[in-house]
């Protein structure tokens, strides 16, 4: 084998190992907690079948839509907070809501 055939060979199975490597980590968070929060979602942003006009993810039209919802870890909804663009602050909540 050529050098630079090994060299890309190398990098490759290196690549490889990285991406394997990736997947446990992955997977753990996959298994931990999560519950619903709504009115945190950015525009395109949201978990699939939201409550309200969009059916899945990412089809959100308005930044922190109350009917849109993301996923978070359990306990940490109703404390995340986001800025609307009039300045006014908004708290996830754990239900969607028309206005």
């Amino acid at each position: 084998m050529s050098a630079p055939s090994y060299s890309a060979a190398r990098a490759g199975a290196f690549a490889a190992a990285l991406a394997l490597a990736a997947v446990p980590a992955q997977a753990a968070d996959d298994g931990a907690a999560k519950e619903k929060c709504y009115g945190v979602a950015k525009a395109g942003q949201n978990d699939c079948a939201s409550a309200g006009g969009n059916s899945c993810a990412g089809t959100a039209k308005a930044d922190y839509d109350k009917a849109a919802w993301v996923l978070v870890p359990n306990g940490t909804c109703l404390a995340t907070e986001v800025t609307l663009k009039n300045g006014a602050k908004q708290h996830g909540t754990l239900e969607a809501s028309k206005g």
